[in-house]
């Protein structure tokens, strides 16, 4: 989204759902046949798993797993094709090699936040049309411009509607800070725009469009100004 985001076809993008980590391993081992001279050792061999959480993605998992061939190598092993879509609960095999990081003591407080919107949000439907029609009624608290119109086709260009959209293809993503979300804003971006009393969690639909319109309000002057990769 941010303006190094033009150079991105926006046809080349790849939508990721995903967040925390949990690790998992089992070893399966036999024993040599009674009755012989010599009893040799089965050679034994451990699969890591990993089970998926809100907010995780391949390239995530990849890092934090340090994957040897990275978040491509586990798309192989669990054949995973492209859109390359991951489901909460959903258990991976992790390539050989692969080395799990500790879990760090927020992952469980990360992995129980919502990808449904901030407080306040009673009234408004659980859906593309209530989260559009909360951000709005947020944007006009806070003084940032832009229409129903505007979000809807900007969101629907940039992601379809899926809030746990990411880009693992572009110049974001190659520099290591993909674009996320409905309306496919890059970490910083989503940071220095944030809205306060919306999520910090940039997969939040609310806080997603929020941030992104506060974005364009000040680089465009409106999200309805915005027709293309901005």
């Amino acid at each position: 989204m941010p303006l190094h985001a033009r150079k991105r076809p926006s046809r080349a993008r790849r939508l990721i759902a995903g967040g925390a980590v949990t690790v998992g391993t089992f070893a399966l081992v036999s024993t040599a046949a009674l009755g012989t001279a010599q009893a040799a050792p089965a050679a034994s061999a451990a699969t890591t798993t990993y089970t998926v959480q809100p907010g995780d993605h391949l390239a995530s998992i990849a890092r934090a797993q340090h994957v040897p061939g990275g978040w491509s190598a586990i798309a192989t092993a669990n054949h995973i094709a492209s859109p390359y879509a991951l489901q909460p609960g959903q258990v991976l095999t992790l390539p050989a090699g692969s080395t799990p990081a500790t879990k760090p003591a927020t992952a469980t407080k990360a992995a129980s936040t919502s990808t449904t919107t901030t407080a306040g949000s009673q009234g408004y439907t659980n859906n593309l049309d209530g989260w559009i029609k909360h951000s709005l009624a947020i944007m006009a608290q806070n003084g940032i411009p832009g229409s129903y119109n505007g979000i809807y086709r900007n969101v629907m260009r940039e992601s379809s509607g899926n809030p746990n959209a990411i880009n693992l293809w572009d110049s974001n993503a190659a520099a290591g800070h993909p674009s996320i979300g409905l309306l496919q804003v890059i970490q910083s971006t989503f940071a220095a725009y944030h809205v306060p009393g919306t999520s910090s969690s940039i997969y939040d639909p609310v806080a997603n469009i929020t941030a992104a319109c506060n974005y364009a309000y000040h680089r465009y002057g409106s999200i309805d100004n915005v027709n293309g990769p901005y």
